[in-house]
């Protein structure tokens, strides 16, 4: 085999249509664009647009509702946390706040407050204080030896 001898597998390939290069090519002349008419010109855009008749994405109701002061939480796994333990990077024998997983740089930012959920595993006897955590989260430390705190403000809401 050479470089010469180099082909695409038979049918492979297929030629690209050259539109609008003569009547010989079977899309010459009008280019399959029909005769005249907003769509036969370049630079046409009519997504959704029926002719006039009030398109269906207006025709069908609206559902659903975005609350626009929802709390966003910044998510913690129990995993994450065990792994950062274990890096030394989280000192499991201090109490754990918010503002040291920030600063181990576990979570980047608060928002809203941090919630911790139960994927992973937990073996370290943590005493962590977040704004929240899943129920399974909470018997997860619990059963590892540790105390999961939800904080009071949080609870108020």
């Amino acid at each position: 085999m050479k470089l010469n001898e180099l082909r695409d597998n038979p049918g492979a390939t297929k030629k690209r249509m050259r539109v609008g290069r003569g009547p010989g090519s079977g899309k010459g002349k009008m280019g399959g664009r029909g005769i005249k008419g907003q769509k036969s010109r370049s630079g046409v855009a009519i997504n959704g647009y029926e002719g006039g008749q009030m398109p269906l994405y207006q025709r069908l109701p609206k559902r659903g509702f975005s609350k626009p002061n929802r709390k966003a939480f910044s998510v913690v796994n129990l995993g994450l946390i065990q792994k950062f333990i274990d890096e030394g990077k989280i000192d499991a024998k201090s109490a754990i706040t918010e503002e040291s997983l920030v600063a181990s740089g576990l979570v980047r930012r608060v928002k809203d407050g941090i919630r911790v959920l139960n994927k992973g595993e937990i073996t370290a006897k943590i005493d962590i204080t977040v704004t929240g955590a899943s129920q399974a989260a909470v018997d997860a430390v619990a059963k590892a030896g540790g105390s999961l705190n939800v904080a009071a403000a949080a609870a108020a809401e």
